[in-house]
């Protein structure tokens, strides 16, 4: 019985960094999903390699983005895991 408050309070400091990636992650997204493109017109009057960003954000920017983002997630995730005793072999 005296081990479960320290389970209980390394269950939630584990859900504390894992919601709080889960929340980083989700903003990222939330960025490069509509607020880029949200802005698009004003994005277009800057150049790069010869295509206007707001251009190149919608056509590869974000896609590229979210690859990015998809294996950094799983690296942070693995790390809480890790530091936590819960990951996977």
């Amino acid at each position: 019985m005296a081990n479960q408050p320290q389970a209980s309070d390394n269950a939630q400091r584990y859900w504390a960094r894992t919601s709080g990636l889960m929340w980083t992650v989700l903003a990222v997204w939330f960025v490069f999903s509509f607020a880029i493109h949200f802005f698009v017109k004003s994005l277009n009057t800057i150049v790069i390699g010869g295509f206007p960003l707001g251009f190149y954000m919608a056509a590869q920017g974000s896609l590229i983005i979210f690859v990015i983002l998809i294996f950094w997630y799983a690296h942070r995730q693995n790390s809480i895991d890790e530091e936590f005793g819960v990951s996977e072999d």
